[in-house]
């Protein structure tokens, strides 16, 4: 999908070359596009606007026509032309460590003559684990907006609406189309997101998409281009926050302790060419955190109490980690060929090299049997680490099926448990299995022994044939973390963050004191994990009763001293606790669904997620669209739960609303036919083209006759993986039995008129 896109804004940049922008030296075209980029500078890198052309002939200065010859033919697939953005604001709140987005734009149609419209296609790139919340329209005569309906919603509405196009383009970039926008109008957009802010040294990034590319600048000195920024910072911690670095020059408009709040107005010549970046720092050279409370709305589907607790690692460059004893179990099934492989052996070639000496590490490669680098876990020095990579580069060869289990239960035997380490199991695969389950109660056994240190588990899943929840689940068991590449040119950066996220562990068995008396407590991740240098670490969940003013937290640090500290319990009041925690409690709730096989629970997740606006297996987008006049509408709005989430769910009116059923946007459970027939992450089945398809048909009849017990579509689907030269001597033998089943036709035809 990402090289059709890049395909079509390349074909859309040459069509705008036909746009007439006058003699007046006050207006200055976009300068033209170096059409020999990668195709990779074509992707949006800040939130974009398309015009969606299928009929060259229709691309036109709408105010100055310019006359040109006419052109013929239709673009398949469309051509896609920026639209020029008149101006722009980006608004960011920074709670803890999740930003949430608000970006406000106007983008005129300049490339449609004023008698003819188009669809235009919204792209928005989005930051780190970028979720999308909503989406708002505004065109001459129309609105539109998105909302989230429930699976059973969904079902009622496929008869009464249209499909619509949106989705992701790529993990991070969503899209949606708006249909019939004049030429020459003005669409305003909002949109907003939410994203995670990266910690790294002990400061949290926040980075935001904000590069935009020269064409969109307005052909025109004299239009004004306004460019605005507002950040505002709540760490929550009570402590001084201080900035470290930002990308444009914000103006310092209000500080507070724990907080922050900048500003950003411009008339600008060009649109920004850099992402909005912005680094801030909470100093302290020792772990701290608190508690933050807060009470659900009346509308919340679960009436109790809210928490959130959280733990900043400090300033550890001093500290110590764990050592560790590493398995790597990896998935070197059939569908990892390529360059999934390849890519999976560079980032497990990374990960050995940033292993310490005092380390320990084995290797377990496996499809339907299992391949062991070594008996047992041995020190990571440096001849054994050639070992490895050599031993990688001859072992990992993509074939076979799959089989988690077997190489899970060998990982475990190789741990040496040796005191003052973390044994790790860090398993990367691309498939699902049928035994997903049985795997998590086998690991669940494991990790009931008495121990003071489990082997924490670590999961890393590539494309979405695999089963996200299952490994999400397996991570949660095994107090470890998991992390995915759903697009495999990711795969080496996200295997290397979650590696080193691993390696970074400086305090482990943390458990929570004072908090007996709870009632109906509930806690996600149910399992605790560690806390990391390189992370905020967070659990949250749900009580009745008193909670204490104050809780004791208490773990192990890596010279196997005992750690306690006293966190405060303070009200959460200029925090929304529900936006913050939303995704990430969707996320496990949607794992233990899917473990358990909880209708209710699937039920109470995609209430939550209509309540926020946070995405779900359970939930689907719709587009809604309102026409201006009509009676009993209004402008259509996105549903935007307020802060204090005293939120009522929207209702749809048919009468004066259409409704647009957009793509699912759920990453799904997985796909076992798929892995079993070793598809590789991305790819479909193979489907014929449409020549292929007049031939097979043709020759359908005579195939019969001639062979009674051979299926033709499977023939065909086999002789895909033909090369050149049989896929040739094919089609010439397709032709051969069309021609004689057009004869066999005609024939019977003739008898039938003769008989007759």
């Amino acid at each position: 999908m990402a090289d059709d896109f890049t395909k079509s804004v390349e074909d859309g940049l040459k069509l705008a070359k036909r746009i007439y922008f006058g003699k007046d030296r006050s207006v200055t075209p976009p300068k033209p596009v170096s059409m020999d980029k990668s195709s990779k500078s074509y992707l949006p890198t800040a939130p974009m606007v398309y015009a969606v052309i299928f009929d060259p002939a229709i691309v036109d200065n709408p105010d100055i026509p310019s006359y040109q010859p006419h052109v013929y033919g239709r673009c398949d697939p469309a051509a896609l032309i920026p639209l020029q953005m008149n101006g722009i604001a980006l608004e960011v709140d920074c709670y803890l460590d999740t930003a949430f987005v608000t970006l406000t734009g106007s983008w005129r149609v300049h490339c449609v003559m004023g008698s003819r419209s188009c669809d235009c296609r919204l792209a928005v790139p989005m930051g780190e684990q970028g979720s999308i919340l909503g989406v708002e329209v505004d065109v001459p005569r129309k609105s539109y907006c998105t909302q989230l309906i429930t699976m059973e919603e969904n079902k009622d509405m496929e008869k009464a609406s249209r499909a619509g196009d949106g989705g992701f383009l790529k993990p991070h970039i969503f899209t949606l189309t708006i249909p019939e926008v004049d030429g020459g109008s003005n669409l305003s957009i909002k949109v907003r997101w939410s994203q995670k802010l990266l910690y790294h040294d002990g400061q949290l990034t926040l980075i935001v998409p904000f590069h935009f590319p020269e064409y969109v600048t307005p052909a025109g000195k004299k239009v004004s281009k306004k460019e605005k920024i507002q950040l505002n910072v709540n760490c929550g911690t009570g402590m001084e926050v201080l900035c470290k670095t930002t990308s444009h020059p914000l103006k310092e408009i209000r500080r507070q302790v724990g907080k922050l709040s900048f500003s950003y107005e411009a008339e600008v010549l060009t649109w920004s060419s850099t992402d909005f970046t912005f680094s801030f720092s909470v100093p302290s050279s020792h772990i701290h955190g608190s508690v933050l409370l807060q009470s659900p709305s009346v509308h919340d589907v679960d009436q109790r109490e809210m928490f959130c607790l959280y733990l900043f690692p400090g300033n550890q460059q001093t500290g110590k980690v764990f050592r560790k004893e590493v398995v790597f179990v990896v998935d070197i099934s059939g569908s990892m060929r390529g360059k999934l492989l390849e890519d999976t052996k560079n980032a497990l070639s990374a990960a050995l090299s940033k292993l310490d000496p005092k380390d320990s590490f084995s290797i377990i490669a496996f499809n339907g049997e299992i391949f062991i680098f070594s008996s047992s876990v041995q020190l990571a020095t440096k001849e054994a680490i050639e070992n490895a990579i050599q031993w990688i580069s001859m072992n990992f060869i993509a074939g076979g099926d799959t089989n988690i289990l077997l190489p899970m239960n060998k990982a475990m035997e190789l741990f040496s448990h040796s005191p003052g380490s973390i044994p790790i199991i860090f398993l990367i695969t691309d498939g699902s299995v049928e035994d997903e389950r049985h795997i998590c109660d086998v690991m669940t056994s494991y990790l009931t022994n008495e121990e003071s240190i489990h082997p924490r588990i670590y999961t890393f899943g590539i494309g979405l044939y695999c089963n996200h929840y299952f490994l999400k689940m397996l991570a949660m068991i095994g107090r470890g973390h998991y992390d995915a590449a759903y697009d495999a040119n990711s795969i080496e950066l996200r295997v290397e963050r979650l590696f080193t996220r691993a390696s970074s562990t400086v305090l482990a068995n943390i458990t929570i004191d004072d908090l007996e008396d709870l009632d109906d407590f509930e806690v996600y991740p149910s399992h605790m994990p560690d806390l990391s240098s390189e992370s905020v670490w967070t659990v949250s969940g749900r009580y009745k009763g008193n909670f204490p003013d104050t809780i004791q937290a208490r773990g192990i640090f890596a010279d196997l001293n005992n750690f306690v500290t006293d966190l405060k319990v303070q009200k959460a009041k200029e925090i929304p606790l529900d936006r913050v925690l939303a995704k990430q409690q969707i996320g496990w709730l949607t794992a233990q669904a899917w473990f358990s096989e909880n209708k209710q629970l699937e039920e109470k997740i995609a209430e939550m997620s209509i309540q926020t606006g946070v995405i779900s297996e359970y939930t689907r987008m719709i587009l809604l669209e309102t026409q201006r006049g009509a009676q009993g509408s209004e402008p259509g709005r996105v549903q935007e739960p307020p802060k204090t989430m005293e939120y009522q769910r929207p209702v749809v009116d048919s009468k004066v609303q259409k409704i647009i059923l957009l793509q699912s946007l759920g990453v799904g459970f997985g796909n076992v036919n798929a892995t079993a027939e070793n598809y590789p992450p991305g790819s479909e089945e193979v489907k014929l083209p449409e020549a292929a398809e007049i031939f097979v048909k043709a020759a359908s009849n005579c195939c019969a006759k001639m062979c009674g017990y051979c299926c033709c579509m499977c023939c065909i689907r086999m002789c895909t993986r033909m090369n050149d030269q049989c896929a040739i001597v094919l089609t010439q033998l397709c032709s051969a039995l069309a021609i004689l089943g057009c004869f066999s036709c005609a024939e019977l035809c003739c008898s039938g008129q003769e008989g007759g």
